[in-house]
Parts: C-alpha cells; structure tokens; sequence
C-alpha cells in the first residue's frame, strides 16, 4: 500500500510543521528548487505562474535541495531572503530536504513511486549526459526544478521534466484541468 501523501510530515522554511493535507482541495505544484542552477530563473515563471493562478486554487510549493553539483549550499534563511530579494517569491518555501539518494524525504519517494516518468523526459537528461551526470535509475529526480502536480483529491497527476517551464502548454494545460475539478 502507498503512503497518503497528504500525511507525510514536512516544513516550512521557518522550521514550523506542515504536511500537504494543510493544503488540501487545493492543485499543488511541488517543485525541487536551488539557487545557482541554470535553471533557477524559473522561479519567475512559477511566481507568475502562481500570482496568475492562486485565487483559482493553485499552491506553487518550493522544496530547496542540495542534491545536483551542489547547486543549493545555503541555509533556510539564506534561501528564504535570495527568493524574495531575487525573484520575490511569495508562494509557499519549505525547508531543505533531499530528493535524492539514501536520504530521500518521504515525500519525495512517495512523489516518484506515484508518478515515475515525467513530460517532457528527453532532451535535458541528454544535456546531461553532456556534462557527464547520468541518473542510474531513470524514475530518480533527474535534476533542480523537477514539478510534480497533485490534484485536489491529493493525488499526483502529472509529472514534468525540469527543462519544462512554468509557461509550458503541456504544464498549464495540466494545472487548467485540475483546477476546473
């Protein structure tokens, strides 16, 4: 039996206790975040992404982690003022966790037991093989800015690449159709 995603233990940048469930009836984005990756300025399209689409039901929620070159070495409170001063984020920061590796959080294994491919899968593990990094287990959290869609019913729905941006069709699409659930 799979563990209920909504139940699984987490925190806020802050340090204070959360779980997924205080988020629940809401369509959440859950994305693994870092601050000096290539990828990092997608925290402008997510905060577009969820001042557009928040009212209508969308949580955008930042998981930072260090697992990729490390590419997250901050603390929580070096992370939490670098995505306000840099991209003022204001939608939900939790604190550091590992998406990765024997330490995985919860979460995230649970996340990638319930959704093992992702859209989009393709061009940037092929980048990546460029730089030397292949992921041994393909269903592994390829890189920074992986997204992983949960439906209001707490089910995750939907699995995107991390090369796929906030404005991408094929993300939007997805959000558009949980939100109208």
């Amino acid at each position: 039996m799979s563990t209920n995603i909504e139940t699984i233990a987490i925190h806020h940048n802050d340090g204070t206790a959360a779980t997924l469930g205080d988020y629940a009836g809401k369509v959440r984005l859950v994305v693994n975040v870092a601050s000096k990756c290539g990828l990092t300025p997608q925290y402008e399209g997510l905060e577009r992404l969820y001042e557009d689409k928040h009212a209508a039901g969308l949580e955008v929620m930042a998981f930072p982690a260090n697992n990729f070159k490390g590419q997250e070495p901050g603390t929580n409170e070096e992370i939490r003022d670098f995505c306000t001063t840099q991209y003022n984020v204001t939608f939900p920061l939790f604190a550091k966790i590992s998406v990765l590796g024997d330490d995985r959080h919860p979460l995230y294994t649970a996340l990638v037991d319930a959704q093992p491919e992702a859209t989009g899968e393709g061009p940037f593990r092929e980048r990546l093989k460029g730089f030397g990094v292949v992921r041994e287990n393909p269903v592994d959290v390829l890189w920074n800015f992986e997204k992983f869609l949960i439906g209001r019913n707490g089910q995750v729905v939907a699995r995107f690449s991390p090369d796929v941006k906030a404005d991408d069709p094929r993300l939007v699409a997805a959000i558009d159709a949980e939100l109208a659930k």
